[in-house]
């Protein structure tokens, strides 16, 4: 099977996850249809401890053919973002001729002058949306890579170490590498290949953190509301107006962090709002928390007891440990070389599974994929680039 048509079946399989079950794992039963493909080709290319656990976690090993090499792991996530549809993903393949691509037959179109990513792509071959859903490059971009690469070694009895690899559920909503069963993945190292420009490689993340904020109104007919009436929803709307504008993702980029409103439901007599809060820097994560706390302490000094926040952590930036020993950074720095790609180190404006198995344990940086603006409609992958990609793992894989 070639690259492309692997990753065009794997694209048109729904495995939407949803963050109202983000309690349960996987969140939704269908990506268990993704998982059984995968453990049925691993199985004929002949790997062994192939699996699906009860959480939805694929597993397997390709036993090493030498010695002298790492043992070296790779994985990918299978779902898509809950919040676009990656539902009846009908791709498009197109030779971009630099002119705009028409996205199905709708009145979107994939533009240079919109996404600056398509200037280097003339000549390549595109992958689109048809306009109303998600692509799904994120991740089964990553997905298709790791499944080639597993079938180019065997196939071309590549010499190789011991290779694991392991296909995940539920990372869009953050949930599933927490049941992540490392026994079951005993690498010295491992690599998350997860969306992004195929030159850029990352072993910095963001500090995540999730915040609730629940706020309760009082509730009286409009027409005699005059000193009695307190609009929860309007409190909300205060609330959110209390942090800092400036730390709106719309208004950060590169190391800055942001405070992100994901989320806001209201009523008179209570409301509620979701953030996302990110920032590379742990002490500065700190501060945009004690924002949320100093905001709700005003609002109850205005309204009493109309206010709580609830903050979680979810990931820290796997930075911190990776530089305690950079085996997987030398390894992937040199791959990228010997594949002629000029490759730059950037920190992940986001958290991959690699954040979380970083702290489990296993050093694990991200590679790119050929995958651009994820998270959308407008979403599209370049073969050309995944073909590196492509070049870049086996490399990773093969080399001592």
């Amino acid at each position: 099977m070639s690259l492309l048509d692997r990753f065009l079946k794997y694209v048109k399989v729904d495995t939407m996850s949803c963050d109202k079950n983000s309690t349960e794992t996987p969140s939704t039963e269908k990506q268990y249809d993704l998982a059984n493909i995968l453990k049925d080709e691993l199985i004929a290319l002949g790997l062994k401890d192939v699996e699906i656990n009860e959480y939805c976690t694929v597993y397997a090993t390709l036993p090493a053919n030498k010695e002298g090499y790492d043992k070296i792991g790779f994985l990918a996530h299978m779902d898509t973002i809950p919040e676009v549809s990656g539902t009846n993903v009908c791709p498009n393949v197109v030779v971009f001729d630099g002119n705009p691509i028409r996205l199905g037959n709708t009145d979107k179109y994939l533009k240079i002058e919109d996404f600056s990513s398509l200037k280097k792509q003339v000549g390549h071959t595109i992958i689109t949306t048809d306009g109303t859903t998600v692509l799904g490059c994120d991740d089964k971009g990553g997905i298709a890579i790791i499944m080639q690469m597993l079938e180019d070694i065997v196939t071309k009895n590549l010499p190789h170490g011991e290779i694991h690899v392991a296909f995940t559920p539920d990372e869009e909503i953050g949930t599933g590498v927490l049941k992540f069963d490392i026994s079951k993945f005993p690498v010295d190292y491992a690599y998350t290949v997860d969306g992004g420009d195929y030159c850029e490689f990352s072993y910095e993340t963001f500090n995540a953190a999730q915040a609730t904020v629940k706020i309760k109104g009082f509730e009286i007919h409009p027409g005699f509301a005059k000193g009695k009436m307190i609009n929860a929803s309007l409190l909300a709307m205060e609330f959110n107006s209390l942090l800092n504008p400036n730390e709106r993702p719309e208004y950060t980029s590169g190391y800055d962090g942001f405070n992100h409103l994901t989320e806001m439901n209201g009523s008179i007599g209570e409301a509620t709002l979701h953030y996302i809060i990110r920032n590379h820097d742990l002490s500065l994560l700190e501060k945009q928390k004690e924002e949320f706390y100093n905001a709700a302490s005003f609002l109850n000094k205005k309204y009493p007891n109309s206010t709580t926040v609830e903050i979680k952590d979810q990931y820290k930036n796997m930075r911190v440990l990776i530089e305690k020993d950079m085996r997987c950074v030398d390894k992937a720095l040199k791959a990228y070389k010997d594949a002629s790609i000029d490759v730059y180190c950037t920190a992940t404006r986001g958290g991959t599974d690699g954040s979380q198995l970083t702290f489990m344990g296993i050093n694990t940086p991200n590679l790119g994929t050929g995958g651009y603006n994820e998270h959308g409609v407008f979403e599209y992958a370049d073969l050309n680039e995944m073909t590196k990609m492509l070049e870049v793992t086996t490399l990773i894989a093969t080399t001592k």
